[in-house]
């Protein structure tokens, strides 16, 4: 067993652009889990994944992975890490056969039996050009190259977007396949929240390069709810006992973050259970309050 808990650990991140911060953030990926990395898109995600791979430097924090420093221990950390994008990072007039032999000389721990075995599970051509390629093919193909080095960590920035259902619950069967290992971990990020409804056993929460939720994706659910009530029954509800509402026609919806202390306080408030897209939609409108 490896000596640290968690795969992941992001302390303090802050990364200034002209016109965007990435402000302060902080989160844990535990080892041998998925996180869920939601937000809208341009909320600092992509930011945040390429600063845990060195390819962005961050102006002040600290990130660990596999508990090493990622600024002094970066090439043995890349080893055991794979990375897939929404844009494929191979040349496209390479194939298969070729990006084989080129990953064999990069990866310790390369396996081209795996690699090949993957192919013939997702139907993808060997000797085709990756140019000819279907979004769909390219994106399984990044996912087979990612699972053949024996990598302990998986980072997918938007690997499901742009693929058909299908193939997308395809893909995230494989990734729970990947976890019965428990050395293994996933960060995936996503606007996709159905997909890390399904699978993710955490989440983090980011929008406009803040840090606004982190934690057991359970745990996030069972403690939020949306209250539907009457224009009459929302007025005397507290406004700091809500995170936002959607002000209708007919009535309010408005989102709690405390289900239990909520319900207690104003009995007979009806509380329906909630997804983390409502939970996402309701805190990126928090600083409007109220919004239609």
């Amino acid at each position: 067993m490896s000596d640290y808990e968690n795969a992941i650990e992001i302390k303090n991140i802050t990364k200034h652009y002209d016109g965007f911060t990435l402000d302060n953030i902080s989160f844990n990926v535990p080892k041998g889990s998925i996180m869920g990395f939601i937000g809208q898109n341009g909320a600092g995600k992509s930011t945040t994944i390429n600063t845990i791979l060195n390819i962005i430097k961050a102006d002040s924090g600290e990130i660990r992975v596999f508990g090493k420093d990622t600024r002094t221990a970066d090439a043995q950390i890349k080893q055991d890490i794979s990375a897939v994008f929404d844009e494929l990072p191979f040349h496209e007039q390479l194939n298969a056969k070729a990006l084989d032999r080129i990953l064999r000389h990069i990866f310790k721990g390369w396996s081209s039996e795996t690699f090949f075995g993957y192919l013939e599970r997702f139907q993808l051509p060997v000797k085709k050009k990756f140019g000819q390629f279907s979004k769909g093919m390219k994106m399984k193909l990044q996912i087979a190259a990612a699972l053949s080095h024996n990598a302990k960590l998986l980072i997918m920035d938007e690997a499901t977007t742009g693929l058909d259902p299908v193939v997308r619950n395809e893909i995230l069967d494989i990734f729970l396949e990947y976890l019965q290992d428990e050395e293994h971990s996933i960060l995936m990020s996503s606007h996709i929240t159905s997909d890390l409804e399904k699978i993710a056993d955490s989440v983090t929460f980011i929008d406009k390069g803040r840090l606004l939720l982190t934690g057991y994706k359970d745990e996030i659910l069972e403690t939020h709810g949306v209250v539907k009530c009457s224009k009459a029954d929302y007025e005397n509800i507290e406004k700091g006992d809500i995170i936002s509402a959607r002000i209708g026609d007919y009535g309010v919806e408005a989102m709690v973050s405390d289900k239990q202390s909520v319900s207690r306080k104003y009995s007979g408030l009806v509380i329906d259970p909630t997804t983390l897209e409502e939970i996402m939609l309701f805190y990126v409108n928090r600083e409007k309050k109220e919004w239609s």
